[in-house]
């Protein structure tokens, strides 16, 4: 068990000197200035249209990094700051999610498996470090079958947080990719503009990065604990 802390709590590190890293990149390349002047919501909208989108909506939602893109009600979610803003912060930011707008449209094969794993993410990720930590407890104590099936139950449900994890890899790489490929052959942004946005989306793909590292690392530890205490 001290072996989980200590995990955990470095992966916590690692994350939080990502995050810092990512903010601090954010601060400095929003005093970067667009020379056309462009704010976030009207670079979203003009991908939009660029890529003949006509029924997603752009709007602005409370918070800092708060940017999302929502495929339930097809809206581009920006923060008040890349919402209202004019540099190469918010520039990245917003091209980045109409990305994911854009694989939406086009039906990106690994944003359609990461939206069907939503659900079932979103109900056993909360509890599946339970379910595996009380299955131990309940072999250790009753020294019969049924607590290692229930930390089974436990594993396969991590396991589905895990796989989202690295589902979202390639679909936040794929929409960095879209994003900056169209702030540059649309000409959006100078080429120390580019530069910038370019930077400061590496260090938010970094945290997905991260994320995926740390889960896996929770899973292949569970899984030891079930497995390898067993003859």
């Amino acid at each position: 068990m001290m072996g989980y802390y200590i995990l955990i709590g470095a992966i916590a590190l690692v994350s939080w000197l990502v995050s810092r890293k990512l903010k601090s990149k954010f601060k400095h390349y929003s005093n970067v200035h667009l020379q056309n002047g462009m704010s976030g919501a009207e670079i979203a909208q003009k991908m939009l249209d660029d890529h003949g989108i006509r029924d997603v909506k752009v709007v602005s939602t409370p918070g800092m990094l708060t940017d999302h893109y929502n495929p339930k009600n097809k809206t581009v979610n920006l923060s008040e700051g890349v919402y209202n803003q004019r540099n190469a912060s918010a520039a990245a930011v917003a091209a980045h999610e109409v990305g994911h707008a854009v694989q939406h449209a086009q039906a990106y094969e690994w944003l359609g498996m990461r939206s069907k794993l939503v659900p079932i993410v979103s109900v056993t990720s909360s509890m599946s470090t339970w379910v595996v930590f009380g299955g131990l407890i309940l072999g250790a104590a009753a020294g019969f079958g049924l607590g290692y099936w229930v930390a089974v139950a436990g594993l396969v449900m991590m396991s589905f947080a895990t796989l989202f994890s690295f589902i979202t890899l390639p679909v936040e790489y794929d929409a960095s990719n879209r994003a900056l490929a169209w702030l540059k052959d649309k000409n959006i942004v100078t080429q120390a503009e580019y530069a910038g946005s370019e930077d400061a989306l590496k260090w938010a793909a970094r945290t997905y990065l991260v994320a995926a590292i740390g889960s896996l690392a929770t899973l292949v530890y569970w899984g030891l604990q079930v497995f390898g205490g067993r003859d």
